[in-house]
């Protein structure tokens, strides 16, 4: 009886152990690292020019990778540079605002010269592309040259970011202070209790023996020269993380460090619209809308009514004001001041005779809107060059009205010197002819001809006001309405007039009893 029961209880509790066993065991097919998830990075090329388009559309692109929870952002440098002060503002945007949020990459893809090593040092890292280039960011200015304290109040403003940018990331400091300025000299010399090389300006050796190997430090920025290192330069001293062959070459570096698993990249390109905006404020680009606007206007006084040349100046304002206010040079206070000027000017011209306080006001208040919008400030403060950079801004912008200006002055006096004798139907209403002398007649187009579509008038021909002029309105000469100009008279309808001048398309008139008096 006891060697059943006791068999029972023994079977019972191996029962037990197996159950014990099999919970505690593992599968032998059970993969029990966990799964790596894939990090998107997100690629933001910047190329060509560097300017206000560029920084807004870098800030647009950047905001939309963050908003879609990028961990790396790769920023894709190809320039020689550009607009220093809108790379002061790209610069200040990843140290302050992008770098604590996401992890910044500069990748350079060919050259990263002037304001776009600015850029790139800002970034947390580099990584170069093979037989790439980075430096070179001495300050110039377009239209003259950088001398004296000028130069070096532009010069320290751009040493300081560079300064910035080193301390953030851990950038060799004299080195990047070589890009800026060339009376530079930096040496490396080894540290020997490190094993580590480290920079040092020329003024500013060390003269610890027991620490540092002065005997064979090394020269590698000349006085006379700018520094400019090639991609194995930047990584043998420290400015650059590694020279790759590719973009899948700086992803698979940056996966294998930081034990990460990329997925397919994002890149977020430049839109048509950011393009054709950075497109049009360059300087030569705004130069040449500046002269045709004023071209158009001085057209357009010169002929009756509103034709293609007020149109063309209409456009090219247009232009001008909105892409100054999409790249942040406009508030809406100094668009308002300019589209105010020109209705006064507008109302002074074709309504109130002569020219007065109406007229005065609107070219003040054109002035002040364009003067405004040379200068990057906020709707609450007065447009005033506060920094050295400011005032460098509004001089670049003097610089593009001054060629805009002088191109008009060129054009308006080939156009009143050539074009009369141009015999090209087309140009008709385009030419400013010779003032047609007593006697002459001249064709001149008609509001509403009987039959034909132009009319014989010749200086001294009397009409009849039956459109108020004011100055601009229009006069019957015997069957035909003419569109004419008095002469600073504002003159009712029904007053008697006669034709004192012919030029082009444009008939000046003045009141009979004016001209006896």
């Amino acid at each position: 009886m006891n060697n059943p029961l006791r068999t029972i209880i023994v079977t019972l509790l191996l029962l037990i152990l197996l159950q014990v066993s099999s919970l505690n065991a593992q599968p032998e097919n059970l993969d029990l690292q966990p799964q790596t998830e894939e990090i998107t990075p997100w690629i933001i090329p910047c190329k060509d020019m560097v300017d206000r388009g560029l920084y807004e559309s870098i800030k647009r692109r950047t905001k939309t990778a963050l908003d879609s929870g990028a961990e790396y952002v790769i920023y894709e440098i190809d320039t020689y540079g550009g607009d220093l002060f809108s790379a002061f503002d790209i610069s200040n945007y990843f140290l302050h605002e992008i770098n604590p949020e996401t992890h910044t990459v500069a990748y350079v893809s060919k050259k990263a010269i002037s304001a776009g090593a600015m850029i790139s040092v800002a970034c947390e890292e580099i990584i170069m592309k093979e037989k790439t280039t980075i430096g070179d960011c001495a300050p110039i200015q377009i239209g003259g040259k950088l001398e004296g304290v000028q130069r070096e109040k532009v010069e320290t403003v751009t040493r300081a970011a560079f300064v910035n940018s080193a301390e953030a990331n851990g950038y060799p400091e004299a080195l990047l202070k070589a890009m800026v300025t060339m009376q530079i000299e930096v040496y490396r010399i080894k540290n020997i209790k490190t094993g580590q090389y480290e920079f040092f300006e020329g003024d500013r050796l060390p003269k610890d023996k027991k620490r540092y190997d002065l005997e064979n430090k090394e020269l590698i920025v000349k006085g006379d020269e700018l520094l400019t290192l090639t991609a194995s330069q930047a990584v043998e001293y420290s400015v650059a993380k590694t020279q790759v062959k590719n973009l899948e070459g700086a992803l698979d570096f940056l996966a294998e460090r930081d034990g990460v698993t990329f997925a397919k990249p994002v890149v977020l390109h430049t839109t048509w619209s950011e393009e054709m905006v950075r497109w049009i404020n360059s300087p030569t680009v705004m130069g040449i809308l500046v002269m045709l606007a004023m071209l158009g206007v001085y057209m357009e006084l010169n002929t009756p009514g509103v034709g293609l040349p007020g149109l063309v100046a209409v456009i090219c304002i247009v232009i001008i004001i909105g892409s100054k206010y999409l790249t942040g040079l406009a508030n809406w206070v100094e668009v308002a001041l300019f589209v105010t000027g020109l209705v006064l000017l507008f109302v002074e011209i074709f309504i109130t005779p002569g020219f007065g306080l109406i007229g005065g006001t609107g070219i003040i208040c054109i002035l002040a809107g364009l003067f405004g919008m040379l200068i990057k400030n906020p709707p609450d403060r007065i447009p005033w060059p506060q920094t050295q950079i400011d005032w460098q801004l509004f001089n670049d912008g003097v610089i593009s009205l001054a060629i805009g200006l002088t191109g008009f002055a060129v054009l308006a006096w080939m156009l009143a010197k050539y074009l009369p004798k141009s015999k090209l139907e087309f140009l008709s209403g385009l030419i400013l002819v010779p003032v047609a002398k007593k006697g002459g007649r001249a064709k001149i187009s008609m509001t509403a001809p009987p039959e034909t579509k132009t009319v014989p008038v010749n200086i001294g021909d009397i009409g009849e006001v039956i459109a108020t002029l004011r100055p601009a309105g229009k006069v019957k000469f015997g069957d035909a309405v003419v569109d004419v100009i008095a002469e600073a008279d504002f003159l009712e309808k029904g007053v008697e007039v006669e034709i004192i001048e012919i030029t082009g398309n444009k008939v000046i008139v003045r009141a009979v009893n004016s001209m006896e008096g």
